[in-house]
This record gives structure tokens, C-alpha cells and sequence, in this order.
């Protein structure tokens, strides 16, 4: 019944639901029902349990069984804890944590190490707390009632909206399971006091976390929405962005797709210097186990030509390994050069805020495109090259682009590019954003508790994205900014 999709084929849940384990439910309550109706008197005070109702004979062999149950039920529980906290971690209702992919076939095989460990000491702290099975049993059965009830309740939305049948149905759906189902509510709320109460409570502890984090983030989010940086405030700053341009490729981390971050106006407006390069760069992850490096990047130019601004998108499968930082700025840097050069309106797809996008494969997918080469390579003899003027004061090992002969590069185009070189070799520098949310004065007492200690407290604690741990900490400059919300 708890069987994870993710496992399993809705067939074959079906079929073995239907004719293994419901008519097993049936028989086990039919037996227990009418062991229960010939022994309900009972004058010796004897208390009658489940064991009780069973043949001595086979006594030992359903506790073998029952072990075996608690096994299988145990693993549904756990494959089912870690399919609903991945979907609310993807809603933005619950911390980032790691999840770790099992299978490169089947997307919902997953692995989340830290809600396991959660699970077992939930389990211990129960047991030890409680070491008495009537009332872990009042806990399980007020659990698995409430699960009932609220599945009827859901039922009852799917017939009208995703089954389209008529509002009379649904409520008579409702209506009929229902009753029943309240019943055994009302029943089992009466053991509150006797152990009932804890799911209750663990459900409160996590409706909160997932309401804090949900509205932390979705202020936050506003926030990044309401501040971006329009185009025509960078057309007024000019090429230059209105500060000292210096060689090397500045990448900023953004997780927008579209838009100028908050973050780039708070950094060009409090320093005077920006790197000739500009790149803001977004790491998506897409429900998919492999990415072709054909389709790995999406570039795309932000602003005129003269600003050396880019946009890029990086894709990445949940089962695909991050390369290292050489290797990856080496790919990003001939993706982006490869856009220069093969710049052409019918490969391009429009993006919001009328900004234009190209896939770009990497270099080690595309032999015709645009690849990276130190000095003395000779393995592009038929390619034309493009090479920055020599600088006798930095005697260090440089690299050249290389680049096919057809089709021919407009001076301007190999003017980018060699500027794109240059900067390239200077090399690289990562700018993180580092958030600080807040709420703003004259917030009401429970916002500020919400905002200023509650999603705090998660932040700090919740889990980085996977790009930033590979980041190499020596290029990597961190850019604090108050989020008021």
C-alpha cells in the first residue's frame, strides 16, 4: 500500500494489491473479528491481543512473519519519507539537503542520508520514550487514520478536477468514505493523551519548518524579482559600466534565468573596479539522469556588444558529475566563444526581457567548434587561430583559441574573441551572493520571528548548492547583501 512509484509500476501495484494484499486484510480482520466475538467476555481480565488470537501451534511462525512485515513496512516508509521531502525541497517548501541518485533509470531511486538518520532516532526516541506497545499502537493507528482521511479528502478533489466527473460524485465519494473514515478518527483522538499525541506533534514540527522556509524563500525570491537591474540603467552606466574594466572573466552565481541580479548592482556600485568579462552564469538541475555536453550550456548576451557581458546557463542531470574548476572554465569559456562565432538569429531562442539564447555544446562535443590550446599544440594546423599580443612582462605558459576556417569571423567577432582570451588567461574569478533576509521595520512580531530566526536558522543550517563546493576558494570572492523583505 506505501509502495514508492518511484520502484515499482502502477501494474504492478495494482495486481498485487488486488489480489495478495486486500484479500490478505480481509481474512487476517475476519479472523480477529471472530476470535474477538466468541472470547469478548472474559472473566479472569486477561488482556486479549493479537498473539492471543493465534494458534499456538503457529504462533512462532507469524512472528516471523510479523518481522518480515515490520521490515517491509519500515523500507515503504523510508522510500516514501524521501519521494515527499524531495518534491517539497523542489517546491521550495523544505531546507536543501543532499539527495543522492541511486539509479541512472528510474528518477524517484533516491537517497537522502540525512532524513534516514532523522527516521532512526525518531524511531529510538519513541520506543525508549514510550517502551509500552498499546500506546505506540494508539500513535500508529491515530497516524494511519489521519493518512485516510486526508487521501479521501484529496480523492474526492482528483474525481472533479483530474477525472472531470461531476460535483454530486465527488461529494458522494466524500460523504460515504468519509463518515466511515471519522469515525475511527474521533475514536482514535480519544487516546490523545495515551501516546496519539505524537504524531501530532511531529506533524506541527514539520508544518512549521516547511511553512518558515516556504515563506523565507518565497520573500526572498520576490526581493531578487522587484530589484533586478533594468537594461536601461546599464545602457546609462555605458561600456565601462561607469568603473575601471580589469583583465580576467568574473562569473556571478545567479539564480535567475533572466534579468540582471540585485547583487551585480550592489557590487559595481560599491567598488570601483569589474573584470572586462562578465558572466552570469545559472546552474540548473533538470529531471533527467544524463545532459548531452551538446546541449549543456545555454549563452546568451546581455546588453550591446561593447558591454563583454554573457549569460550562461549550465544544465546538469541529477546522475551527472560536476567536472572540476580547469576543465569547467575551460567549457565555459569555449562555449561562450563558440556563441561569438556562430552567432546566427535562426539558433537562437528568445528568453525573457527580450534576451536571446544559443546551446552551446562543449568543446569536447563539438569538433568543429572553437576549443582551447597552449602554446606548442599543433593538432589544429588547418584552423585559423587568434592569439593576443605578446606581453614580454608575463613570461607565463598562455593559451590560444582555435577556431575553424568556415565560416569566416568578422573583425569584430575576432576582436571579441581575442579580448575574450586575454581575459581568459588572466583566469578566472567566481562571485558568490551571500544573502542576509531580514524584515523590514514595522513588521509585525510574528513576521520578524519568522524572517529574522526561524529562515535564518534554516539557511545557515540548510545544505549549499553542489556548484559551490566545487569552487576553488582561492577564486572565489563572496558578496554579502541585506535582503529586506
Amino acid at each position: 500500500m506505501f509502495a514508492d512509484l518511484g520502484h515499482f509500476s502502477q501494474l504492478s501495484i495494482k495486481v498485487v494489491f488486488t489480489f495478495v494484499v486486500y484479500p490478505s486484510l480481509i481474512l487476517a480482520y475476519m479472523g480477529q473479528a471472530a476470535y474477538l466475538s466468541k472470547h469478548h467476555i472474559n472473566e479472569t481480565g486477561y488482556r486479549i491481543g493479537f498473539y492471543v488470537s493465534v494458534p499456538e501451534k503457529i504462533r512462532w511462525p507469524v512472528l516471523v512473519i510479523a518481522i518480515l512485515a515490520a521490515v517491509v513496512g519500515s523500507q515503504s516508509i523510508i522510500t516514501g519519507t524521501f519521494s515527499i521531502i524531495k518534491q517539497c525541497s523542489a517546491w521550495g517548501c523544505f531546507p536543501k539537503i543532499k539527495i543522492i541518485h541511486t539509479s541512472s533509470k528510474i528518477h524517484g531511486q533516491i537517497y537522502i542520508p540525512q532524513i534516514n538518520w532523522t527516521l532512526m532516532l525518531l524511531c529510538l526516541a519513541v520506543t525508549i520514550g514510550f517502551r509500552d506497545t498499546k500506546r505506540m499502537g494508539n500513535a500508529s493507528g491515530l497516524a494511519v487514520i489521519t493518512v485516510m482521511l486526508v487521501t479521501t479528502c484529496l480523492m474526492s478533489l482528483v474525481i472533479v478536477l483530474c477525472w472531470h466527473k461531476s460535483v454530486l460524485l465527488a461529494v458522494f465519494f466524500l460523504f460515504f468514505f468519509g463518515s466511515i473514515e471519522a469515525l475511527y478518527f474521533s475514536a482514535s483522538l480519544m487516546k490523545f493523551l495515551e501516546g496519539a499525541w505524537v504524531p501530532i506533534a511531529l506533524a506541527l514540527i514539520f508544518s512549521v519548518i516547511m511553512y518558515v522556509w516556504h515563506y523565507g524563500t518565497l520573500k526572498k525570491y520576490e526581493f531578487d524579482v522587484q530589484n533586478k537591474v533594468s537594461i536601461n540603467w546599464l545602457l546609462a552606466l555605458g561600456p565601462t559600466l561607469g568603473i575601471v574594466r580589469v583583465r580576467g572573466i568574473g562569473l556571478i552565481h545567479t539564480e535567475l534565468v533572466s534579468g540582471i541580479p540585485a547583487i551585480f548592482s550592489h557590487f559595481v556600485t560599491n567598488l570601483l573596479a569589474f573584470h572586462q568579462v562578465v558572466v552570469f552564469l545559472c546552474i540548473k538541475s533538470v529531471p533527467v539522469p544524463h545532459v548531452s555536453p551538446g546541449e549543456r550550456f545555454l549563452v546568451g548576451r546581455v546588453g550591446p556588444k561593447g558591454y563583454r557581458l554573457y549569460r550562461c546557463i549550465a544544465r546538469y542531470g541529477y546522475r551527472d558529475i560536476h567536472k572540476d574548476d580547469i576543465e569547467f572554465e575551460k567549457d565555459l569559456a569555449c562555449s561562450i566563444a563558440e556563441f561569438i562565432r556562430s552567432e546566427r538569429p535562426e539558433h537562437i531562442t528568445r528568453m525573457e526581457n527580450d534576451e536571446k539564447m544559443t546551446v552551446i555544446g562543449t568543446s569536447s562535443s563539438n569538433s568543429q567548434g572553437v576549443s582551447i590550446c597552449a602554446d606548442g599544440g599543433d593538432d589544429h594546423e588547418d584552423s585559423s587561430e587568434i592569439v593576443s599580443a605578446k606581453s614580454p612582462e608575463k613570461p607565463r605558459k598562455r593559451v590560444r583559441f582555435v577556431v575553424p576556417e568556415s565560416p569566416r569571423i568578422d573583425n569584430d567577432a575576432r576582436e571579441e574573441l581575442r579580448e575574450l582570451m586575454e581575459a581568459r588567461e588572466s583566469g578566472m574569478a567566481f562571485i558568490l551572493g551571500h544573502s542576509y533576509v531580514r524584515a523590514k521595520k514595522g513588521s509585525n512580531l510574528m513576521k520578524r520571528i519568522v524572517i529574522n530566526y526561524g529562515y535564518d536558522f534554516l539557511r545557515r543550517n540548510s545544505r549549499e548548492p553542489t556548484y559551490a563546493l566545487n569552487i576553488p576558494h582561492a577564486s572565489t570572492l563572496e558578496v554579502g547583501m541585506v535582503y529586506l523583505v
